[in-house]
């Protein structure tokens, strides 16, 4: 596993729970699937601004995919760059399927109280997410399309999604560096498209590191695996320009 700067912090997030932080530009997140098939939703937000958030749609189509790995940015909805994925070993992660909720959660495993179950309750997604989104003023209103890393979805002949069990194994991890003071949230609940028949998502870990300097004479703004794309090198400079102005605008 190539990590290429000293680690700042570590965190572990067991399967079922949640996180949520302050991610600074010049940081590098790497996110591990520590023991395979789990499932990590993310949303990005402006940690200035809030309202600025993690857009779909423009990620999508301003790259020409429906998947993220290595190469790929995430785009604001203000037209900038959150980060950039400088490394993935897992290769595919979904983007359209968003987060699983409490009647789905029942639905699909039954009932897994906390007064019983403790810390093992079966808690979904979207529960997850709005702990964490309203430890930072923000509520259901401000819950978007996620990301969900380490899960892979296409789609078939007819149009159906289909979810690829496995696809994640023990150790995968995706970089993703940062351009932009980002508040990360994330759950680490089950994929909704998941057919495991129990309730036993997995964990992941989070190791945040100095991101690496670019290469004597190169003046690009962000990884050159991003740039190759005219959209990303353009949302890149408008994250430059953003805080060569000095705040959020």
């Amino acid at each position: 596993m190539n990590q290429p700067n000293a680690c700042l912090w570590k965190e572990s997030i067991p399967g079922g729970c949640h996180w949520s932080g302050i991610v600074r530009r010049g940081t590098t997140l790497r996110l591990v699937d520590v023991a395979g098939g789990a499932n990590a939703a993310v949303l990005f937000y402006n940690m200035e601004e809030k309202l600025e958030r993690y857009n779909m749609a423009d990620t999508l189509k301003t790259q020409h995919t429906f998947r993220l790995t290595k190469g790929h940015a995430c785009h604001s909805d203000m037209g900038r760059i959150f980060c950039c994925i400088s490394e993935d070993t897992a290769g595919w992660h979904d983007t359209v399927c968003g987060m699983s909720d409490a009647d789905l959660i029942r639905q699909k495993y039954g009932i897994g109280r906390y007064q019983e179950l403790r810390n093992g309750m079966f808690r979904s997604g979207l529960d997850g997410m709005l702990i964490e989104l309203g430890k930072w003023g923000l509520g259901r209103r401000d819950v978007v399309s996620n990301i969900n890393f380490f899960s892979k979805v296409t789609a078939n002949s007819s149009g159906e999604l289909e979810f690829h069990a496995g696809s994640s194994k023990a150790g995968d991890y995706v970089d993703l560096s940062f351009e932009m003071d980002t508040l990360v949230v994330l759950s680490t609940a089950p994929h909704p498209l998941d057919p495991a028949e129990t309730y036993h998502p997995g964990a992941i870990s989070l190791t945040a590191f100095a991101t690496s300097s670019k290469a004597p004479g190169d003046h690009r703004w962000g990884p050159s695996e991003c740039t190759r794309i005219a959209e990303n090198a353009r949302g890149l400079q408008n994250t430059q320009r953003l805080y060569a102005c000095g705040g959020a605008a």
